[in-house]
Formats: C-alpha cells, sequence, structure tokens
C-alpha cells in the first residue's frame, strides 16, 4: 500500500528521532558498516548514509566524489569498478546492499550527493526493493535531486534538505511531496519550527553535534535531529524522557 504523502501529518509522540550521521563518526570512520553497527549500538534510531556509484553501477556508501579525504588514494569513484574500490579501501567501502543488510530493521536515511541522474537514482531505488528495504528507507538531498527520486520511486518518503530559511516554494512542494523539510540547525527558530509544522511536515535539523545546540532544537519541537554524535542525543534524550 502506498504511504501517505501529503496534507497534514501527525506529530510523533515519542521523543525526538535520533539519527546517526554517517553513523558513528567520531568513533568509527564514517560511511562503514563498523560505524553504523557503533552508530545503532549507541541507541540510534535510525542511520544517515550517503551513497554514491561506482563505474560499474554499485551503490556504495561514500559521501566524497573521491577516496583522497577517507582512503589516502586521490582517485574518483566514478572512475573505479566495485572490485577496484574494494582493493584500494581493504574491502572498507560497503556497498548499499552490505549496509541495508547491516542495519537490519532500523531506518536508514539516504542521502544522494552530487548530481545523480535518473539511471543512476534507479539504480539505488532497485538495491533499495531488491534488499526488501522499501518502507524503512527515506532518502534527503537537495530540491533537484529530490525531483529524480520522486520521479523514480513514486512512494517514496521524502525529507527535503534545506540551506536557507525562506520557505520552499508552493510549486516546488507539490512536486517533491516531502514527509520532512531538513534544515541546517542553525536556520531553525521558533518561528521556522511552526511554519514548517503548520505546513503539516515534520521539521529535521542537521547536524548538530553540541548537547546545547541539541536541548534547544529539542524545546523547539524538532521531530528529527541528525548528528555526528548521536551517543550525545541519546543521552539527551534519555534524560528528558519521563521516569516509569
Amino acid at each position: 500500500m502506498a504511504r501517505p504523502l501529503t496534507a497534514a501529518v501527525e506529530r510523533p509522540a515519542q521523543p525526538v528521532t535520533a539519527v546517526a550521521h554517517r553513523g558513528d563518526p567520531y568513533r568509527v570512520r564514517e560511511n562503514t558498516l563498523a560505524s553504523l553497527r557503533s552508530a545503532l549500538g549507541q541507541g540510534a534510531d535510525a542511520v544517515e548514509i550517503d551513497v554514491r556509484l561506482t563505474r560499474d553501477g554499485v551503490p556504495v556508501l561514500l559521501h566524497d566524489a573521491t577516496l583522497k579525504r577517507l582512503w589516502k588514494h586521490e582517485r574518483p569513484l566514478a572512475a573505479l569498478s566495485r572490485d577496484e574500490v574494494r582493493g584500494l579501501t581493504g574491502d572498507g567501502v560497503p556497498t548499499l546492499a552490505d549496509a541495508l543488510a547491516a542495519t537490519g530493521g532500523s531506518r536508514v536515511l539516504i542521502d544522494l550527493p552530487g548530481s545523480p541522474d535518473l539511471r543512476s537514482v534507479r539504480r539505488v531505488v532497485d538495491v533499495v526493493h531488491a534488499c526488501e528495504a522499501r518502507e524503512r528507507v527515506y532518502y534527503c538531498a537537495g530540491a533537484a535531486t529530490l525531483l529524480t527520486v520522486r520521479a523514480a520511486e513514486p512512494d517514496a518518503e521524502i525529507a527535503l534538505t534545506r540551506t536557507t530559511a525562506a520557505p520552499p516554494r508552493p510549486a516546488l512542494l507539490e512536486a517533491i511531496r516531502p514527509r520532512w523539510l531538513n534544515y541546517r540547525f542553525g536556520l531553525i527558530d521558533r518561528a521556522l519550527a511552526d511554519r514548517v509544522h503548520a505546513g503539516g511536515h515534520l521539521l529535521s535539523a542537521w547536524t548538530p553535534d553540541t548537547g546545547r545546540a541539541m536541548r534547544r532544537l529539542i524545546a523547539l519541537g524538532a521531530d528529527s535531529i541528525t548528528t555526528n554524535r548521536v551517543d550525545v542525543l541519546c543521552a539527551l534524550r534519555n534524560a528528558r524522557s519521563p521516569r516509569p
């Protein structure tokens, strides 16, 4: 059954959703299976991963366009086959299929950096379907990429990433049909939070890493927070929850 995508969205009764940004990067290298497992072990409700395609069309976890920052190889991912990536990184860069298997039944937020075309996005969606993970996967990116996601997966759950506090254009919201509006955390104030909720969307924030920033966002009514310090967020959330 298709997921409802428009009109009023019920606010979750549970505490703020804790989303682990690229896993648990303060402890373990980002976008690796060990990092995802560490984040879930810290109490994350969901993990955010970055997905790009290798030269031979395999979706793998990598934020950057090259292997330089994380793996010390100045090679563009798009120029490498899956086997070449495996060899250069000691099998450290997981495939999307590996990541979906490693996260069990947990929620997964797929970020699509760069500007993937429709064929590339469809390859990602195909893997999600093949792994029977459609109901627990949702997508975030800028507007242009998410229009492609919507074309590839009409029922996808979407978090529209925003880098400005200006309201999204109504025509854009109609075309993308996001469930979430996903704002850089410093942009969020009471007026913005109220506007997002009044428009029938859930409010997501990225990526505060201090307890002070997280407490402010929780007080403003953020429904989800994506952070590199999911342990800090989970501790704050647990401290705020009423004791039985």
